[in-house]
Order: C-alpha cells, then sequence, then structure tokens
C-alpha cells in the first residue's frame, strides 16, 4: 500500500460528521448532489479506509481458480477520477468503501472544490476539522483545492469552525455560514484577513456580526501601498440586526471592491450609512435596503451617485421613500433593470412617471401596497418601458382593468403579473392573457383560470 493509504489509518468514522439520525444522512444518502465535473462539489462525508480484502455486494470477488483483474480496476487513476466526478454523494462515498484505491481516489481533492454542510444538529466545528484534516493530507495544513465552504443552517457552528476554514483555506473564494448565529465579528476578521482570494461572503442571519474587517495583525502587515482592502465582491449581510451606521462605515472603507450588497432588514442602517458607502463603493451594481426604515429621500439621492453602474435596486417598506428619491433615481441611474419598492406608500404616479422616462431599460417592477399609483402611472410605464418582464402591483387600490389593458398592449414580453387584492375584471385579466402569451398572471379573482 502507498504512503497515503498508510495515513488514512486513523480517519474519524461518518458519525462524526453526520449522524444515522440526523437530517444530513438518512439511508446512506447524503443530503445534496455532486456536479457532473471534476470540479463539481460534493457533502462532507468521511469513512474509514476498507481493509485490504472487502466484500461488496456489486463486487465479484475472484476465486482461487480466476485471477484475472476487472476491466475498471484497469484504468488509470485520472481517469478513474473522472468518472467520480459524475457520481453523486452518496455513491462517490460507498465507492470510497470498496478497496483502498477506490479510497484514496475517492478523496482526490480536485473532487472536494465544495464542501456543503447543512442541518441544525450536525456538529459543524467537528466536521470541518475532520474535513480539513484528510484534504491536508497531501499538502500539510493547507487544503490548496478548496475554494467553497457552505455551511448554512448550522447553528451548532461557532467561531471555532471558521478558524479552522481561516487557518486551513489560502485560496477559499467563497464562504456562505447564513443562519448560524454563534458567529462573531473575531472569526469573520480572521477569514478575511487569512483568505485573500475571499469574493463571495453570505453572513445573514448572523446577528453578532457587526462589521466586516481586518484583523489588527492583517492590518499591520499590509503595506501602505495596498492599504486595508478586502477582495469581497458579494457581500450579503441580510437580519445582521445590530449592524449601524458606523460598522457599514468600516465595510465600505475594507471593501472598496464590492459590486453586491444585502442589508435586508439592517433597521439601524439611516442615510448617513449610505453616504458613507457611497464615498468608498462606488462600483456597486446590486443593492438592497429593503425594510431599512430610517432611509429616506437622503439616502436615494446619495445611492443616485452610482449613476449608470446600478442595476438593481430593493427599497421595500422604505415608508419614507417618496416621489423625490425615485426622481433622484430616475434621474441618474438610466441603466437600472430592477427596481423593488413594494410597500413605499409615497411613491404616487408621478414617480412612476419620472422612472418610465428615464429607466427605459427597467425589466422588472415591484410597486404593490403603492395605493397612490393608479392606470394613469401604469399608461406611462407602458408607453416607455417595453422591454418590461415583470411587474407586481399587489395590493394597488387604485388599479383599475383599463391600466392592466394598456400595459398588455404595449409590453408582448411580459412573463409575470401579479394583481393580488386589485379591483380588475375577468375581462381585463384575459385580454392580458391574449396579449401577454407567456404571462403569468397571480391574481384573486375566483372567476378566472
Amino acid at each position: 500500500d502507498s504512503d497515503l493509504s498508510m495515513r488514512t489509518l486513523s480517519t474519524p468514522s461518518p458519525a462524526l460528521i453526520f449522524p444515522l439520525n440526523s437530517p444530513g444522512f438518512q439511508n446512506g444518502r447524503g443530503s445534496s448532489t455532486s456536479s457532473s465535473s471534476v470540479t463539481g462539489e460534493t457533502v462532507a462525508m468521511v469513512h474509514s479506509p476498507p481493509p485490504t480484502r472487502l466484500t461488496h455486494p456489486l463486487i465479484r470477488l475472484a476465486s482461487k481458480h480466476q485471477k484475472e483483474q476487472a476491466n475498471i480496476d484497469r484504468l488509470p487513476d485520472h481517469s478513474m477520477v473522472q468518472i467520480f466526478s459524475f457520481l453523486p454523494t452518496n455513491q462517490l462515498c460507498r465507492c470510497a468503501r470498496v478497496c483502498r484505491r477506490w479510497y484514496n481516489l475517492a478523496w482526490d481533492p480536485r473532487l472536494w472544490r465544495t464542501i456543503r454542510l447543512t442541518g441544525e444538529t450536525i456538529n459543524a466545528d467537528r466536521a470541518l476539522k475532520v474535513l480539513t484534516r484528510r484534504l491536508c493530507q497531501d499538502t500539510p495544513n493547507v487544503c490548496l483545492m478548496l475554494e467553497t465552504v457552505i455551511v448554512s443552517g448550522c447553528r451548532r457552528l461557532t467561531d471555532r469552525g471558521l478558524y479552522t476554514i481561516a487557518q486551513c483555506c489560502p485560496e477559499l473564494r467563497r464562504l456562505e455560514v447564513s443562519g448560524c448565529y454563534n458567529i462573531s465579528n473575531e472569526a469573520v476578521f480572521d477569514v478575511v484577513s487569512l483568505c485573500p482570494n475571499l469574493e463571495h461572503l453570505d453572513v445573514s442571519g448572523c446577528s453578532k456580526v457587526t462589521c466586516i474587517s481586518l484583523t489588527r495583525e492583517a492590518s499591520i502587515k499590509l503595506s501602505p501601498l495596498h492599504g486595508k482592502q478586502i477582495s469581497i465582491r458579494y457581500l450579503d449581510m441580510t437580519d445582521c440586526f445590530v449592524l449601524e451606521d458606523e460598522g457599514l462605515h468600516t465595510i465600505a472603507a475594507h471593501c472598496t471592491q464590492l459590486t453586491h450588497l444585502y442589508l435586508r432588514r439592517c433597521v439601524r442602517i439611516t442615510d448617513e450609512g449610505l453616504r458613507y458607502l457611497m464615498i468608498y463603493c462606488t462600483s456597486i451594481k446590486e443593492l438592497s435596503v429593503s425594510d431599512c426604515r430610517f432611509v429616506s429621500d437622503f439616502g436615494m439621492r446619495e445611492i443616485a451617485k452610482l449613476e449608470s453602474r446600478l442595476r438593481y435596486l430593493s427599497i421595500a417598506h422604505c415608508g419614507r421613500i417618496t416621489d423625490v428619491g425615485i426622481r433622484y433615481i430616475a434621474k441618474y441611474c438610466s441603466k437600472l433593470r430592477y427596481l423593488n419598492a413594494r410597500g413605499c406608500e409615497g411613491i404616487t404616479d408621478h414617480g412612476v412617471e419620472y422612472l418610465a422616462k428615464n429607466c427605459t431599460k427597467l425589466k422588472s417592477l415591484d410597486i404593490g401596497k403603492c395605493p397612490l399609483v393608479s392606470d394613469t402611472g401604469l399608461e406611462f410605464l407602458a408607453l416607455n418601458c417595453f422591454n418590461l418582464k415583470r411587474l407586481s402591483l399587489k395590493s394597488c387600490e387604485s388599479i383599475t382593468g383599463q391600466g392592466l389593458q394598456i400595459v398588455a398592449a404595449n409590453c408582448f414580453d411580459l412573463q409575470m403579473l401579479n394583481v393580488q387584492d386589485c379591483d380588475v375584471s375577468v375581462d381585463a385579466l384575459r385580454f392580458v392573457k391574449r396579449h401577454c402569451k407567456r404571462c403569468i398572471i397571480e391574481h384573486t379573482n375566483p372567476a378566472f383560470f
């Protein structure tokens, strides 16, 4: 046996990662599938190496009179690894139990570019420690191939698990720890400091995270030429309730390359925080401040500084935003493709007119629960935004069938229309269906089906 085979004798059993009664391991099957290439993803499951001779129901052992080698065993290692890359997770783990050669091939680092752990009961800290130790055998203490770690909804994940990732995975590019509320700032700082290639970070639901920054030690080591920069481009801090303007200021100053930022339900953010953001992060394409109730028209004036770079904006349920804020966005962000302004009750037909005349490439618009928007606003929308594909008018009390007919007659590419709780007739809905063949209509009219 090779040296690698000898080094795997102490590999822990799968019970350390997926208990038999946990959601992540049922009937011997993993909770997700692998992809169709060597760069695919597999669920973290570790088995002890099989003995030299192992009876398996799918393998016929050679008898004393039949010593011929099985055809599949004649394939070279690189071909076997390619075959394994097409297998779903549970089958790959079963292959690791056939023989020592298959065990070593199934743990080829190229098959483990991604680790995905899910479930509230899983001991994520121990699982990450076991996996990184196993994947570091060829390159001691470093997982050079691991690029993505997704540990979503694992409530038992703590800072200890993130420390393991930070120490062992310098090539990490994507980290998702959504719903792991035991994570603190210090562990996140370690990850972004020791993983310089990290581009995608999802800490949504991590209520203890109030900032993204480098550790003090990392800041000292950086040269003045590079400054204190983090390469993150995608950052999701949804439901980080304690995030405040000062924390957003620090994030903006360190993560200047941000292109996607989601701050949904970060209820302490104000217009001042958005001002800090626009000073440093001038490349943002997608921004969400939904349910940030302190954001007002002044915040929209700051966001409008992104100009033509902004493509996606969500300001849902920001009750302090009116036509004035919409006018700022419409005037400067002419290439906007998506706008969610649901629940912004201060928006009227005038706001929709500004938007329609300036953002003619708009493809998706949600102005549900805006009672001051009427058929007049829909007419401006229909006559200017011909590429509109998704339109939500849910609970718009002033909308009638006449406005819907104008939209349907001009926006032939409409694919989704939400008119739930709107007073529209069956004839108007049928008119929409005739003119927009591919449109899915969400409605509450029992007479239309």
